[in-house]
């Protein structure tokens, strides 16, 4: 494969990623409502991108770098919205 492919390949996965995310933290935001969604997947994911985003610096790609920096980003503002929630459920009960 031609190294301009493999980098094209890497920049629409990015893509394709940054349209997982989003949404999800969009109809959070807009119901108030995180009932079903789970904290500890979330946590998981978290941390998962955290060693993803070390080892692409690690290995210097820009695309793995952009990636798992913006992923993280996104799934980082769902966890603290999680937090959030959670704080309120706990404080009114």
């Amino acid at each position: 494969m031609p190294d301009w492919l493999g980098y094209l390949v890497g920049w629409i996965g990015i893509a394709f990623g940054l349209l997982v995310a989003p949404p999800q933290l969009i109809k959070i935001l807009k119901t108030k409502s995180s009932n079903d969604i789970s904290f500890l997947t979330y946590l998981a994911l978290c941390l998962a991108l955290v060693c993803y985003l070390l080892h692409a610096i690690y290995i210097h790609s820009v695309v793995f770098i952009t990636a798992q920096a913006v992923n993280l980003t996104t799934n980082l503002a769902i966890f603290i919205v999680l937090l959030r929630h959670r704080r309120m459920n706990n404080a009114t009960t």
